[in-house]
Protein backbone atom coordinates (compact mmCIF):
# COMPACT_ATOMS: atom_id res chain seq x y z
CA UNK A 1 0.00 0.00 0.00
CA UNK A 2 1.41 3.34 -1.00
CA UNK A 3 0.66 6.61 0.72
CA UNK A 4 1.23 10.22 -0.19
CA UNK A 5 2.48 12.64 2.45
CA UNK A 6 1.35 16.21 2.77
CA UNK A 7 3.39 18.52 4.96
CA UNK A 8 1.09 21.03 6.58
CA UNK A 9 1.99 24.68 6.75
CA UNK A 10 0.85 26.00 10.06
CA UNK A 11 3.71 28.43 10.36
CA UNK A 12 6.99 29.48 8.91
CA UNK A 13 10.07 28.57 10.86
CA UNK A 14 13.72 29.40 10.49
CA UNK A 15 13.91 27.08 7.52
CA UNK A 16 11.34 29.01 5.51
CA UNK A 17 7.81 28.11 4.44
CA UNK A 18 6.74 24.53 4.84
CA UNK A 19 4.97 23.33 1.78
CA UNK A 20 3.86 20.04 0.41
CA UNK A 21 6.44 17.39 -0.15
CA UNK A 22 7.22 13.72 -0.16
CA UNK A 23 9.06 11.78 2.48
CA UNK A 24 12.65 12.87 2.57
CA UNK A 25 12.08 16.23 0.92
CA UNK A 26 14.14 18.70 2.96
CA UNK A 27 13.03 22.20 3.69
CA UNK A 28 15.25 25.23 3.21
CA UNK A 29 18.06 25.66 5.71
CA UNK A 30 17.82 23.64 8.89
CA UNK A 31 14.11 22.93 8.85
CA UNK A 32 13.24 19.44 7.69
CA UNK A 33 16.72 18.30 6.64
CA UNK A 34 16.65 14.48 7.03
CA UNK A 35 20.02 14.00 8.72
CA UNK A 36 19.54 17.00 10.98
CA UNK A 37 16.08 15.65 11.82
CA UNK A 38 17.72 12.36 12.78
CA UNK A 39 20.16 14.28 14.99
CA UNK A 40 17.39 16.26 16.72
CA UNK A 41 15.26 13.17 17.26
CA UNK A 42 18.23 11.18 18.53
CA UNK A 43 19.07 13.78 21.19
CA UNK A 44 15.52 13.57 22.51
CA UNK A 45 15.44 9.79 22.49
CA UNK A 46 18.90 9.79 24.09
CA UNK A 47 17.35 11.35 27.18
CA UNK A 48 14.94 8.45 27.55
CA UNK A 49 17.62 5.81 26.88
CA UNK A 50 19.98 7.49 29.33
CA UNK A 51 17.24 7.52 31.94
CA UNK A 52 16.64 3.79 31.68
CA UNK A 53 20.14 2.60 32.53
CA UNK A 54 20.83 5.38 35.02
CA UNK A 55 17.75 4.37 37.00
CA UNK A 56 18.84 0.71 36.96
CA UNK A 57 22.18 1.69 38.53
CA UNK A 58 20.46 4.01 41.02
CA UNK A 59 17.90 1.44 42.22
CA UNK A 60 20.07 0.01 45.04
CA UNK A 61 20.82 3.53 46.33
CA UNK A 62 17.14 4.50 46.17
CA UNK A 63 16.24 1.30 48.01
CA UNK A 64 18.67 2.07 50.83
CA UNK A 65 17.97 5.81 51.09
CA UNK A 66 14.18 5.57 51.06
CA UNK A 67 14.00 2.23 52.91
CA UNK A 68 12.09 0.68 50.02
CA UNK A 69 11.07 -2.96 49.63
CA UNK A 70 11.75 -5.08 46.55
CA UNK A 71 8.17 -4.40 45.44
CA UNK A 72 8.74 -0.64 45.83
CA UNK A 73 11.90 -0.77 43.73
CA UNK A 74 10.13 -2.84 41.08
CA UNK A 75 7.39 -0.19 40.95
CA UNK A 76 9.98 2.47 40.08
CA UNK A 77 10.34 0.53 36.84
CA UNK A 78 6.86 -0.93 36.60
CA UNK A 79 4.99 2.35 37.17
CA UNK A 80 6.92 3.81 34.27
CA UNK A 81 6.25 0.77 32.09
CA UNK A 82 2.56 0.73 32.98
CA UNK A 83 2.10 4.38 31.96
CA UNK A 84 3.97 3.80 28.71
CA UNK A 85 2.06 0.64 27.85
CA UNK A 86 -1.33 2.27 28.45
CA UNK A 87 -0.60 5.53 26.59
CA UNK A 88 1.72 4.68 23.69
CA UNK A 89 -0.77 3.77 20.98
CA UNK A 90 -3.04 6.70 21.84
CA UNK A 91 0.03 8.95 21.81
CA UNK A 92 0.93 7.64 18.35
CA UNK A 93 -2.58 8.51 17.16
CA UNK A 94 -2.16 12.02 18.60
CA UNK A 95 0.98 12.39 16.50
CA UNK A 96 -0.80 11.19 13.37
CA UNK A 97 -3.62 13.65 14.01
CA UNK A 98 -1.84 16.78 15.26
CA UNK A 99 1.66 16.24 13.90
CA UNK A 100 4.63 14.31 15.24
CA UNK A 101 6.68 17.47 15.75
CA UNK A 102 4.22 18.90 18.26
CA UNK A 103 3.82 15.69 20.25
CA UNK A 104 7.59 15.14 20.24
CA UNK A 105 8.27 18.60 21.68
CA UNK A 106 5.56 18.25 24.35
CA UNK A 107 6.97 14.85 25.27
CA UNK A 108 10.48 16.26 25.64
CA UNK A 109 9.37 19.15 27.86
CA UNK A 110 7.16 16.95 30.05
CA UNK A 111 9.76 14.20 30.41
CA UNK A 112 12.41 16.67 31.57
CA UNK A 113 9.97 18.32 33.99
CA UNK A 114 8.91 14.98 35.49
CA UNK A 115 12.58 14.03 35.89
CA UNK A 116 13.21 17.21 37.89
CA UNK A 117 10.19 16.40 40.09
CA UNK A 118 11.56 12.91 40.82
CA UNK A 119 14.88 14.42 41.85
CA UNK A 120 13.09 16.64 44.37
CA UNK A 121 11.02 13.79 45.85
CA UNK A 122 11.71 12.62 49.39
CA UNK A 123 9.55 9.48 49.52
CA UNK A 124 9.29 6.32 47.48
CA UNK A 125 5.60 7.07 46.80
CA UNK A 126 6.46 10.38 45.12
CA UNK A 127 9.27 8.79 43.12
CA UNK A 128 6.85 6.18 41.78
CA UNK A 129 4.12 8.77 41.09
CA UNK A 130 6.43 11.01 39.06
CA UNK A 131 7.86 7.99 37.25
CA UNK A 132 4.31 7.30 36.07
CA UNK A 133 4.08 10.90 34.84
CA UNK A 134 7.45 10.51 33.18
CA UNK A 135 6.11 7.44 31.40
CA UNK A 136 3.10 9.35 30.06
CA UNK A 137 5.32 12.01 28.51
CA UNK A 138 7.71 9.35 27.24
CA UNK A 139 4.71 7.81 25.48
CA UNK A 140 4.27 11.04 23.51
CA UNK A 141 7.94 11.19 22.61
CA UNK A 142 8.82 7.71 21.35
CA UNK A 143 6.19 7.06 18.61
CA UNK A 144 6.63 10.64 17.40
CA UNK A 145 10.37 10.02 16.95
CA UNK A 146 9.74 7.01 14.70
CA UNK A 147 6.97 8.86 12.87
CA UNK A 148 9.33 11.74 12.09
CA UNK A 149 11.99 9.35 10.77
CA UNK A 150 9.48 7.41 8.66
CA UNK A 151 8.08 10.62 7.15
CA UNK A 152 11.47 12.29 6.56
CA UNK A 153 13.60 9.49 5.11
CA UNK A 154 12.94 7.67 1.82
CA UNK A 155 12.47 3.92 2.22
CA UNK A 156 15.90 3.01 0.84
CA UNK A 157 17.58 4.98 3.64
CA UNK A 158 15.13 4.27 6.46
CA UNK A 159 16.92 1.16 7.75
CA UNK A 160 20.21 3.04 7.94
CA UNK A 161 18.52 5.92 9.76
CA UNK A 162 16.94 3.52 12.27
CA UNK A 163 20.32 1.81 12.64
CA UNK A 164 22.00 5.11 13.54
CA UNK A 165 19.08 5.90 15.82
CA UNK A 166 19.68 2.55 17.51
CA UNK A 167 23.39 3.34 17.79
CA UNK A 168 22.57 6.56 19.64
CA UNK A 169 20.31 4.61 21.99
CA UNK A 170 23.13 2.13 22.51
CA UNK A 171 25.63 4.92 23.19
CA UNK A 172 23.24 6.51 25.68
CA UNK A 173 22.64 3.15 27.30
CA UNK A 174 26.41 2.64 27.49
CA UNK A 175 26.98 6.06 29.05
CA UNK A 176 24.07 5.70 31.46
CA UNK A 177 25.59 3.17 33.88
CA UNK A 178 28.93 5.00 34.00
CA UNK A 179 27.43 8.47 34.35
CA UNK A 180 24.85 7.12 36.77
CA UNK A 181 27.54 5.40 38.82
CA UNK A 182 29.60 8.60 39.06
CA UNK A 183 26.56 10.64 40.04
CA UNK A 184 25.26 8.14 42.60
CA UNK A 185 28.68 7.62 44.14
CA UNK A 186 29.87 11.24 44.23
CA UNK A 187 26.65 13.32 44.22
CA UNK A 188 23.35 11.57 44.99
CA UNK A 189 20.77 9.31 43.40
CA UNK A 190 18.60 12.40 42.82
CA UNK A 191 21.20 13.78 40.41
CA UNK A 192 20.61 10.92 37.96
CA UNK A 193 17.18 12.43 37.31
CA UNK A 194 18.30 16.06 37.32
CA UNK A 195 20.70 15.24 34.45
CA UNK A 196 17.68 14.91 32.16
CA UNK A 197 16.88 18.60 32.52
CA UNK A 198 19.83 20.05 30.53
CA UNK A 199 19.56 17.22 27.97
CA UNK A 200 15.86 17.99 27.61
CA UNK A 201 16.53 21.72 27.09
CA UNK A 202 19.03 20.96 24.31
CA UNK A 203 16.60 18.51 22.67
CA UNK A 204 13.77 21.04 22.87
CA UNK A 205 15.81 23.81 21.25
CA UNK A 206 16.99 21.50 18.45
CA UNK A 207 13.45 20.27 17.89
CA UNK A 208 12.04 23.78 17.60
CA UNK A 209 14.74 24.81 15.10
CA UNK A 210 15.02 21.64 12.98
CA UNK A 211 11.94 19.42 13.05
CA UNK A 212 9.38 19.82 10.30
CA UNK A 213 5.75 18.88 10.75
CA UNK A 214 4.87 15.92 8.53
CA UNK A 215 1.30 14.70 8.28
CA UNK A 216 -0.21 12.26 5.83
CA UNK A 217 -3.03 13.86 3.81
CA UNK A 218 -5.34 10.95 4.61
CA UNK A 219 -4.50 10.87 8.32
CA UNK A 220 -7.57 10.52 10.56
CA UNK A 221 -9.28 13.75 11.61
CA UNK A 222 -11.37 12.44 14.50
CA UNK A 223 -10.68 10.47 17.65
CA UNK A 224 -11.99 7.06 18.54
CA UNK A 225 -12.66 7.98 22.17
CA UNK A 226 -14.42 4.70 22.99
CA UNK A 227 -11.54 2.78 21.42
CA UNK A 228 -9.01 4.77 23.48
CA UNK A 229 -10.89 4.00 26.70
CA UNK A 230 -11.29 0.29 25.90
CA UNK A 231 -7.65 -0.18 24.84
CA UNK A 232 -6.30 1.83 27.77
CA UNK A 233 -8.43 -0.20 30.18
CA UNK A 234 -7.33 -3.47 28.60
CA UNK A 235 -3.63 -2.58 28.61
CA UNK A 236 -3.84 -1.21 32.13
CA UNK A 237 -5.61 -4.30 33.44
CA UNK A 238 -3.12 -6.61 31.72
CA UNK A 239 0.08 -4.87 32.84
CA UNK A 240 -1.18 -4.09 36.35
CA UNK A 241 -2.27 -7.70 36.81
CA UNK A 242 1.12 -8.96 35.63
CA UNK A 243 2.95 -6.63 38.00
CA UNK A 244 0.82 -7.47 41.04
CA UNK A 245 0.91 -11.20 40.29
CA UNK A 246 4.68 -11.20 40.50
CA UNK A 247 4.69 -8.81 43.45
CA UNK A 248 2.10 -10.05 45.94
CA UNK A 249 -1.08 -11.58 44.47
CA UNK A 250 0.51 -14.72 43.08
CA UNK A 251 -0.24 -16.28 39.69
CA UNK A 252 -3.15 -18.29 41.04
CA UNK A 253 -4.64 -15.45 43.08
CA UNK A 254 -8.23 -14.33 42.55
CA UNK A 255 -7.28 -10.72 41.85
CA UNK A 256 -4.72 -11.81 39.25
CA UNK A 257 -7.36 -13.83 37.41
CA UNK A 258 -9.86 -10.98 37.64
CA UNK A 259 -7.34 -8.60 36.04
CA UNK A 260 -6.50 -11.10 33.30
CA UNK A 261 -10.18 -11.80 32.62
CA UNK A 262 -10.91 -8.08 32.58
CA UNK A 263 -8.11 -7.56 30.06
CA UNK A 264 -9.43 -10.32 27.79
CA UNK A 265 -12.98 -8.92 27.90
CA UNK A 266 -11.83 -5.35 27.21
CA UNK A 267 -9.56 -6.47 24.36
CA UNK A 268 -12.48 -8.40 22.84
CA UNK A 269 -14.80 -5.39 23.14
CA UNK A 270 -12.09 -3.20 21.63
CA UNK A 271 -11.70 -5.55 18.66
CA UNK A 272 -15.47 -5.58 18.03
CA UNK A 273 -15.71 -1.80 18.36
CA UNK A 274 -12.81 -1.20 15.96
CA UNK A 275 -14.67 -3.05 13.20
CA UNK A 276 -17.67 -0.69 13.54
CA UNK A 277 -16.18 2.77 14.07
CA UNK A 278 -15.51 4.97 11.02
CA UNK A 279 -11.95 5.98 11.99
CA UNK A 280 -10.62 3.29 14.37
CA UNK A 281 -7.76 3.83 16.80
CA UNK A 282 -6.01 0.76 15.35
CA UNK A 283 -7.28 -0.49 12.00
CA UNK A 284 -7.29 -4.22 12.66
CA UNK A 285 -6.47 -4.81 9.01
CA UNK A 286 -2.88 -3.93 9.94
CA UNK A 287 -2.60 -7.33 11.60
CA UNK A 288 -3.42 -9.14 8.37
CA UNK A 289 0.26 -8.52 7.71
CA UNK A 290 1.98 -11.59 9.14
CA UNK A 291 5.39 -9.83 9.27
CA UNK A 292 3.92 -6.87 11.20
CA UNK A 293 2.19 -9.20 13.68
CA UNK A 294 5.37 -11.28 14.03
CA UNK A 295 7.35 -8.08 14.65
CA UNK A 296 5.01 -7.09 17.48
CA UNK A 297 5.27 -10.52 19.12
CA UNK A 298 9.05 -10.47 18.65
CA UNK A 299 9.32 -7.11 20.45
CA UNK A 300 7.30 -8.48 23.38
CA UNK A 301 9.50 -11.56 23.71
CA UNK A 302 12.78 -9.66 23.26
CA UNK A 303 11.83 -7.11 25.92
CA UNK A 304 10.70 -9.92 28.25
CA UNK A 305 14.12 -11.54 28.13
CA UNK A 306 16.24 -8.38 28.12
CA UNK A 307 14.48 -6.01 30.51
CA UNK A 308 13.47 -8.78 32.89
CA UNK A 309 17.01 -10.13 33.04
CA UNK A 310 18.76 -6.74 33.30
CA UNK A 311 16.78 -5.95 36.47
CA UNK A 312 18.75 -8.60 38.37
CA UNK A 313 22.15 -7.92 36.82
CA UNK A 314 22.62 -4.60 38.63
CA UNK A 315 21.86 -6.23 41.98
CA UNK A 316 24.26 -9.08 41.13
CA UNK A 317 27.05 -6.63 40.39
CA UNK A 318 26.53 -4.39 43.42
CA UNK A 319 25.24 -6.99 45.90
CA UNK A 320 27.00 -10.29 45.16
CA UNK A 321 30.14 -8.87 43.53
CA UNK A 322 30.29 -5.91 45.90
CA UNK A 323 31.07 -3.41 43.14
CA UNK A 324 30.53 0.32 43.46
CA UNK A 325 27.95 1.99 41.21
CA UNK A 326 30.75 3.27 38.94
CA UNK A 327 32.35 -0.15 38.64
CA UNK A 328 28.94 -1.69 37.99
CA UNK A 329 28.46 0.70 35.08
CA UNK A 330 31.89 -0.14 33.70
CA UNK A 331 31.16 -3.85 33.87
CA UNK A 332 27.99 -3.33 31.81
CA UNK A 333 29.93 -1.42 29.17
CA UNK A 334 30.59 -4.50 26.96
CA UNK A 335 26.82 -4.97 26.60
CA UNK A 336 26.04 -1.43 25.58
CA UNK A 337 29.26 -0.84 23.64
CA UNK A 338 28.41 -3.86 21.48
CA UNK A 339 25.01 -2.32 20.80
CA UNK A 340 26.75 0.86 19.61
CA UNK A 341 28.96 -1.06 17.22
CA UNK A 342 26.40 -3.50 15.88
CA UNK A 343 23.32 -1.24 15.50
CA UNK A 344 24.44 0.57 12.30
CA UNK A 345 25.89 -2.69 10.97
CA UNK A 346 22.54 -4.36 11.61
CA UNK A 347 20.82 -1.53 9.72
CA UNK A 348 23.14 -2.06 6.72
CA UNK A 349 22.66 -5.86 6.78
CA UNK A 350 18.89 -5.54 7.00
CA UNK A 351 18.87 -3.06 4.11
CA UNK A 352 20.88 -5.46 1.94
CA UNK A 353 19.53 -8.88 2.92
CA UNK A 354 16.21 -8.19 4.66
CA UNK A 355 15.43 -8.53 8.35
CA UNK A 356 14.78 -12.27 8.74
CA UNK A 357 18.32 -13.65 9.06
CA UNK A 358 19.66 -10.81 11.28
CA UNK A 359 16.60 -11.10 13.55
CA UNK A 360 16.89 -14.87 13.93
CA UNK A 361 20.64 -14.59 14.52
CA UNK A 362 20.12 -11.81 17.05
CA UNK A 363 17.68 -13.82 19.14
CA UNK A 364 19.92 -16.90 18.99
CA UNK A 365 22.77 -14.76 20.38
CA UNK A 366 20.42 -13.38 23.05
CA UNK A 367 19.37 -16.89 24.07
CA UNK A 368 23.00 -18.03 24.23
CA UNK A 369 23.87 -15.04 26.42
CA UNK A 370 20.98 -15.73 28.80
CA UNK A 371 21.93 -19.38 29.16
CA UNK A 372 25.57 -18.34 29.57
CA UNK A 373 24.72 -15.99 32.44
CA UNK A 374 23.33 -18.97 34.37
CA UNK A 375 26.99 -19.87 34.97
CA UNK A 376 27.73 -16.59 36.79
CA UNK A 377 28.82 -17.02 40.41
CA UNK A 378 30.17 -14.76 43.14
CA UNK A 379 33.64 -15.68 41.94
CA UNK A 380 33.13 -15.14 38.20
CA UNK A 381 35.87 -12.96 36.71
CA UNK A 382 35.47 -9.81 34.66
CA UNK A 383 36.45 -11.49 31.37
CA UNK A 384 33.75 -14.17 31.65
CA UNK A 385 31.09 -11.62 32.61
CA UNK A 386 32.13 -9.34 29.74
CA UNK A 387 31.82 -12.21 27.25
CA UNK A 388 28.17 -12.85 28.11
CA UNK A 389 27.29 -9.16 28.36
CA UNK A 390 28.89 -8.47 24.95
CA UNK A 391 27.07 -11.41 23.36
CA UNK A 392 23.79 -10.07 24.74
CA UNK A 393 24.48 -6.63 23.20
CA UNK A 394 25.37 -8.24 19.89
CA UNK A 395 22.06 -10.10 19.89
CA UNK A 396 19.87 -7.18 20.91
CA UNK A 397 21.03 -4.65 18.30
CA UNK A 398 19.63 -6.33 15.15
CA UNK A 399 16.36 -7.04 16.97
CA UNK A 400 15.96 -3.41 18.07
CA UNK A 401 16.61 -2.16 14.55
CA UNK A 402 14.99 -4.96 12.55
CA UNK A 403 11.76 -5.40 14.52
CA UNK A 404 11.23 -1.64 14.46
CA UNK A 405 11.59 -1.57 10.68
CA UNK A 406 9.32 -4.61 10.27
CA UNK A 407 6.50 -3.01 12.30
CA UNK A 408 6.78 0.58 11.07
CA UNK A 409 7.73 -0.41 7.53
CA UNK A 410 4.75 -2.74 7.08
CA UNK A 411 2.25 -0.10 8.23
CA UNK A 412 0.73 2.55 5.92
CA UNK A 413 2.51 5.90 6.13
CA UNK A 414 -0.59 7.64 7.53
CA UNK A 415 -0.49 5.17 10.44
CA UNK A 416 3.23 5.52 11.18
CA UNK A 417 2.49 7.06 14.57
CA UNK A 418 0.16 4.22 15.51
CA UNK A 419 2.76 1.71 14.29
CA UNK A 420 5.46 3.45 16.32
CA UNK A 421 3.18 3.38 19.36
CA UNK A 422 2.43 -0.30 18.73
CA UNK A 423 6.15 -1.08 18.55
CA UNK A 424 6.88 0.74 21.79
CA UNK A 425 3.78 -0.65 23.53
CA UNK A 426 4.90 -4.18 22.64
CA UNK A 427 8.29 -3.44 24.14
CA UNK A 428 6.85 -2.02 27.36
CA UNK A 429 4.34 -4.86 27.80
CA UNK A 430 7.19 -7.31 27.26
CA UNK A 431 9.34 -5.47 29.79
CA UNK A 432 6.57 -5.42 32.38
CA UNK A 433 5.82 -9.09 31.71
CA UNK A 434 9.50 -10.01 32.02
CA UNK A 435 10.01 -8.05 35.23
CA UNK A 436 6.86 -9.52 36.78
CA UNK A 437 7.36 -13.14 35.70
CA UNK A 438 11.10 -13.27 36.37
CA UNK A 439 10.56 -11.44 39.66
CA UNK A 440 8.04 -14.11 40.64
CA UNK A 441 10.47 -16.85 39.58
CA UNK A 442 13.18 -15.22 41.70
CA UNK A 443 10.92 -14.83 44.76
CA UNK A 444 9.60 -18.38 44.60
CA UNK A 445 13.10 -19.82 44.22
CA UNK A 446 14.39 -17.76 47.15
CA UNK A 447 11.44 -18.83 49.31
CA UNK A 448 11.98 -22.47 48.40
CA UNK A 449 15.72 -22.55 49.11
CA UNK A 450 16.51 -19.95 51.77
CA UNK A 451 15.60 -22.05 54.82
CA UNK A 452 17.45 -25.09 53.46
CA UNK A 453 20.56 -23.05 52.66
CA UNK A 454 20.40 -21.48 56.13
CA UNK A 455 20.27 -24.90 57.77
CA UNK A 456 23.04 -26.30 55.55
CA UNK A 457 25.29 -23.40 56.57
CA UNK A 458 25.00 -24.56 60.20
CA UNK A 459 23.80 -21.21 61.52
CA UNK A 460 22.56 -21.80 65.09
CA UNK A 461 19.81 -19.14 65.17
CA UNK A 462 16.44 -19.27 63.30
CA UNK A 463 16.38 -17.50 59.89
CA UNK A 464 15.20 -13.89 59.99
CA UNK A 465 12.47 -13.08 57.39
CA UNK A 466 14.23 -9.76 56.73
CA UNK A 467 17.33 -11.65 55.63
CA UNK A 468 15.22 -13.75 53.25
CA UNK A 469 14.01 -10.48 51.70
CA UNK A 470 17.64 -9.36 51.47
CA UNK A 471 18.34 -12.53 49.48
CA UNK A 472 15.92 -11.30 46.79
CA UNK A 473 18.30 -8.35 46.29
CA UNK A 474 21.48 -10.36 46.83
CA UNK A 475 22.63 -7.61 49.19
CA UNK A 476 23.89 -8.29 52.72
CA UNK A 477 22.52 -5.63 55.11
CA UNK A 478 25.29 -3.30 56.27
CA UNK A 479 24.08 -3.48 59.87
CA UNK A 480 24.40 -7.29 59.98
CA UNK A 481 27.97 -7.26 61.34
CA UNK A 482 26.90 -4.96 64.19
CA UNK A 483 24.00 -7.13 65.35
CA UNK A 484 24.19 -8.28 69.03
CA UNK A 485 26.12 -11.52 69.39
CA UNK A 486 27.19 -11.53 65.74
CA UNK A 487 30.66 -13.01 65.14
CA UNK A 488 32.67 -12.48 61.93
CA UNK A 489 32.33 -16.18 61.09
CA UNK A 490 28.53 -16.13 61.48
CA UNK A 491 28.27 -12.91 59.46
CA UNK A 492 30.27 -14.54 56.64
CA UNK A 493 28.04 -17.63 56.68
CA UNK A 494 24.86 -15.54 56.61
CA UNK A 495 26.28 -13.46 53.74
CA UNK A 496 27.07 -16.67 51.89
CA UNK A 497 23.49 -17.91 52.32
CA UNK A 498 22.11 -14.61 50.99
CA UNK A 499 24.40 -14.64 47.96
CA UNK A 500 23.98 -18.35 47.17
CA UNK A 501 20.18 -18.13 47.40
CA UNK A 502 20.13 -15.02 45.20
CA UNK A 503 22.37 -16.69 42.60
CA UNK A 504 20.10 -19.73 42.49
CA UNK A 505 17.05 -17.53 41.90
CA UNK A 506 18.84 -15.46 39.27
CA UNK A 507 19.95 -18.62 37.47
CA UNK A 508 16.34 -19.82 37.28
CA UNK A 509 15.24 -16.42 35.99
CA UNK A 510 17.88 -16.47 33.26
CA UNK A 511 16.81 -20.01 32.28
CA UNK A 512 13.25 -18.78 31.68
CA UNK A 513 14.56 -15.71 29.81
CA UNK A 514 16.71 -17.94 27.58
CA UNK A 515 13.77 -20.18 26.70
CA UNK A 516 11.70 -17.11 25.80
CA UNK A 517 14.54 -15.93 23.54
CA UNK A 518 14.49 -19.30 21.74
CA UNK A 519 10.77 -18.89 21.06
CA UNK A 520 11.49 -15.36 19.79
CA UNK A 521 14.04 -16.76 17.32
CA UNK A 522 11.32 -19.01 15.89
CA UNK A 523 8.91 -16.05 15.61
CA UNK A 524 11.60 -14.07 13.78
CA UNK A 525 11.45 -16.53 10.88
CA UNK A 526 8.03 -15.04 9.98
CA UNK A 527 9.36 -11.51 9.42
CA UNK A 528 10.21 -9.85 6.13
CA UNK A 529 10.98 -6.43 4.69
CA UNK A 530 8.28 -3.76 4.95
CA UNK A 531 5.59 -4.11 2.30
CA UNK A 532 5.45 -0.33 2.00
CA UNK A 533 9.09 0.10 1.06
CA UNK A 534 7.94 1.62 -2.20
CA UNK A 535 6.31 4.47 -0.24
CA UNK A 536 9.57 6.33 -0.27
CA UNK A 537 10.24 5.80 -3.97
CA UNK A 538 10.68 9.04 -5.78
CA UNK A 539 11.54 10.94 -2.62
CA UNK A 540 14.02 13.74 -2.89
CA UNK A 541 17.64 12.68 -2.80
CA UNK A 542 19.31 13.09 0.58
Amino acid sequence: MTSQTTVKTPSQGPGGPQGQGSPGAPGKGLRGHPWLTLFAVAVGVMMVALDGTIVAIANPAIQRDLNASLADVQWITNGYLLALAVALITAGKLGDRFGHRQTFLIGIAGFAGASAAIGMSDSIALVIAFRVLQGLFGALLMPAALGLLRATFPAEKLNMAIGIWGMVIGASTAGGPILGGVLVEHVSWQSVFFINVPVGVVALVLGVLILRDHRAENAPRSFDVVGILLLSGAMGSLVFGLIKAGESWGWGGRNTWLCMLGAVVLFALFAVWETKVKEPLIPLGMFRSVPLSAGVVLMVLMAFAFMGGLFFVTFYLQGVKGLSPVDSGLHLLPLTAMMIVSSPLAGALITKFGPRVPLVGGMVCTAAAMFGMITLTSGTGTLAMSLWFALLGLGLAPVMVGATEVIVGNAPLELSGVAGGLQQAAMQVGGALGTAVLGAVMSSKVSAEFAGNWKAAGIPVPPDPRLEEAAEFGMVPSELAKAPGMTPDMADRIGGVIHDTFMSGMGMAFTVAGLVAVVAALVATLTKRGENAEAGAGAAHI
